[in-house]
């Protein structure tokens, strides 16, 4: 008689299988997209896949989220899986046959993948929860690309009660299909956003002496924004100020009697973001000081920075190795986008992942929120089986304390 089929052959046997349905999952939530805090569609179809894969106890933490949860055949401790399912206000321009159904919106970051690779190791697990120990928690998350941001709301829903250790992964356009890239400590920026209205003194374009045109002044503070980070900012550190937005008139004649300028800032210390807010605004008074104008500003804290925990990091990419290859496996660079997961890492040790997602060669290589923007769908089964085969390593390691045990 043969020997029992390890679990780990059984595991890669069911993502094989699944992946079918993976693909189909993503497709149709690509053409049906449905921008930040309006997901109902979307969070039915997901709940609905869920009861049919059977074995969760499911729950709606928000409107527009799901949770589900998966409990082993004996006591341990609790992982947390995290996906997110938003889409974008952009016009898609791919020519997909799956392409979106809705005009101006788009998954244009690799949401509905995140979702389908979600939904394809919830299908794996559930088909061996019974040799778990602990349990598997899935958060399909809502509204990550608008502020405040799904997973603090998830949060503030209890989701993350109990959870010892959370895990998450992005398809990356950047990397090129076939990779993971995985480090310890930094790995996403913070991202916040400002708005500055600068109120002068409206008038007509022939007598500028009689106004007090808050253009030309808007255009100053544009210009000395940028010599926060080159001349403020420790060379060592990493941050990016930009105004990406300047609205101001609505007639070639006419001197406007206000400007708006709105933009982003993003870095990995806190006390980079601390001289950052408190420059941006005096640079924005000081310059309209000094033309005899004022300003409102406004400065909004958005996502923290995303920081891997060690422990948790080394299991995870151990995990990768062994599935991959150690050349496949790599701590890729640094990114100064932002991410919630954030707000989840700050609730419960966690490790986030990028998986590579372009292929130059199949014209997949648009970055992310660009409305030709594609991910290869081979990344795929690299998703389910890492997130499949890091959930047991985790729960094997018990709780936070020993995740630096060996995994499957």
């Amino acid at each position: 008689m043969s020997a029992p089929e390890s679990l780990a052959a059984r595991l890669d046997a069911a993502a094989a299988a699944v992946m079918p349905d993976v693909i189909a999952w993503r497709r149709h939530l690509h053409a049906h997209p449905e921008l930040s805090y309006e997901e109902h569609e979307t969070s039915a179809f997901i709940r609905a896949r869920l009861e049919a894969i059977g074995g969760f106890e499911i729950s709606r933490p928000t409107p527009t989220s799901v949770l589900a949860e998966l409990r082993g055949g004996r006591p341990g401790p609790t992982l947390a899986i995290r996906s997110d399912h938003d889409a974008l206000p952009i016009e898609e321009a791919t020519g997909l046959p799956f392409a979106s159904t809705r005009p101006g919106v788009m998954h244009a970051c690799g949401h509905d993948g995140h979702t389908a690779i979600a939904l394809g190791a919830a299908t794996v697990l559930a088909g061996v929860a019974s040799e778990l120990p602990g349990a598997v928690r899935f958060l399909f998350e809502h509204g990550e690309e608008a502020l405040p941001g799904g997973a603090s709301q998830l949060v503030a829903a209890g989701a993350m009660e109990g959870v010892d250790r959370v895990i998450g992964l992005h398809l990356w356009a950047l990397d090129e299909v076939g990779t993971v890239a995985i480090r310890p400590g930094r790995v996403m920026a913070a991202c916040d956003v400002f708005r500055i209205v600068v109120r002068g003194r409206g008038g007509h374009i022939g007598v500028p002496q009689n106004a007090l045109d808050p253009v030309a002044i808007g255009a100053q503070i544009v210009t000395n924004l940028q010599h926060i980070v080159a001349r403020e900012v420790d060379p060592q550190e990493i941050a990016i100020v930009g105004v990406t937005e300047f609205h101001a008139g609505d007639s070639v004649g006419v001197i406007p009697d206000t400007a708006e300028l709105t933009g982003g800032a993003n870095m990995f210390s806190p006390a980079v973001q601390d001289l950052i807010e408190r420059r941006i605004g005096e640079i924005a008074r000081g310059i309209c000081a000094a033309h005899g104008a004022t300003c409102d500003y406004e400065y909004t804290r958005g996502y923290a920075a995303v920081v891997n925990d060690a422990a948790t990091t080394a299991v995870v990419e151990r995990t990768a190795r062994a599935l991959f290859g150690d050349e496949a496996v790599g701590p890729g660079e640094l990114v100064l986008a932002g991410e919630d997961f954030s707000a989840l890492q700050a609730c419960a040790p966690g490790t986030f992942v990028l998986l590579g997602a372009r292929n130059a060669a199949r014209g997949i290589a648009h970055d992310h929120h660009h409305p030709r923007f594609d991910v290869d769908e081979d990344a795929f089964p690299l998703g389910v089986r890492l997130f499949a085969h890091a959930a047991v390593a985790l729960l094997s390691a018990g709780g936070a304390g020993g995740a630096g045990a060996a995994g499957t």
